[in-house]
This record gives C-alpha cells, structure tokens and sequence, in this order.
C-alpha cells in the first residue's frame, strides 16, 4: 500500500473471491466504503484502468467488469485515506467472508 501523504491512500490486489466484484460483493464494497469520509475510486488494472468507478456508487463500482484473477487499485483521498483502503483491501483479500461491512 502507498500513502506517503497522510490524505491519500492506495493499493493494487487481485480479486480472487468466485464471483469478482459484481452484485453483493459490489454492494458489501459500497456500503463499506460508505463508513468513511475520504472518497474512494476503483480501477480495474485487468482491463486497462482508463476508467475509474466512485467507490460509493453500486452502478459504477458493479459496471467496472471485475472478474475472478482481475487486478484492481483502490485509491481514496480525504482525512481517514489509509483506514478507508485498509479496510477496502482487506474486505476484497477476505474474498467477501470476513466480517465487512457489518463490523
């Protein structure tokens, strides 16, 4: 994970859980997402990364075309960047099992 400035955060990690990042794995995403402040945008590395989704938007995070193996790169901004993506990262490396978004 980067973050040498303390506003912004990032990470690249693969996407191993079955079914990628599409209906509740993207709505357990933005729901979690939603718990911070800093803004959150998602990028899928696999596919080229030109297009960035708000990680707070169910539509466009679920539009991205994650699949099982994709790279990805999480990026938020904003006071509490580090603990967003941390909490991110961690939610995607669970491959959705852990606790997310309900604590």
């Amino acid at each position: 994970m980067t973050g040498g400035d303390p506003g912004r955060a990032s990470v690249e990690l693969t996407v191993s859980n079955e079914h990628g990042l599409h209906l509740r794995p993207a709505a357990d995403f933005v729901r979690l997402a939603a718990r911070f402040a800093a803004q959150v945008r998602v990028a899928n590395l696999t596919r080229g990364g030109g297009r960035e989704a708000n990680g707070r938007s169910l539509l466009e995070v679920a539009a991205l075309g994650v699949d099982t193996g994709h790279v990805v790169r999480l990026t938020a901004t904003g006071e509490d960047a580090g603990e967003a993506v941390q909490a991110l990262a961690d939610l995607i490396r669970s491959g959705f099992a852990g606790p997310g978004p309900s604590g």
